[in-house]
């Protein structure tokens, strides 16, 4: 197992990662037609526009298993300006079989030492409320912030944010 820095040679794994943890994860969640409209080809092109746009301070991580990309997660400076939070994880997604396997809390924990290194001071991540891994962030140390609703597939679902209000007060696992 290998935790390293994503770059553009990586846009397969990135997106073969993507493409079936959600397919996994959000099974009877998500509508089926969403689901089974996503495709490894069309999410390639959305982590091209990642590499090619990449704002300062966001990171990428993969975690590989016998050189196989199985996890990643991704962050940066806060995207919500009207919440009190100067970093957030834009996304944590792991293969199904690695899940439960400790990979996501060092990916996190990868992610919070960046974000410290830059002189962040707390973090933020928004969740759908029907995520089974939202437990996860509970157990990382994550405080219920705010929610909101977002359409998905034409489905209004339920986001939640999770908010570490002090970076400097998480182990460094």
């Amino acid at each position: 197992m290998n935790v390293r820095s994503a770059y553009r040679q990586d846009i397969e794994g990135l997106s073969v990662v993507h493409v079936n943890s959600w397919k996994t994860t959000y099974e009877g969640v998500i509508a089926d037609a969403v689901l089974s409209n996503l495709s490894i080809e069309g999410r390639k092109k959305s982590w091209e526009w990642i590499f090619e746009n990449q704002k300062q301070d966001e990171t990428t991580y993969v975690i590989e298993t016998e050189g196989t990309i199985v996890g990643f997660i991704n962050g940066g400076k806060s995207r919500e300006l009207e919440l009190d939070y100067d970093a957030e994880i834009y996304s944590l997604y792991l293969l199904k079989e690695v899940q439960g396997s400790g990979y996501g809390k060092l990916l996190f924990h990868k992610l919070v030492n960046q974000l410290r290194s830059d002189n962040y001071h707390s973090m933020m991540v928004w969740v759908l409320e029907a995520n089974p891994s939202l437990g996860f962030y509970k157990k990382m140390g994550g405080q219920y912030i705010s929610q909101k609703e977002i359409k998905i597939g034409g489905e209004t679902l339920i986001e939640v944010a999770f908010g570490w209000n002090d970076l400097s007060i998480i182990s460094a696992e």
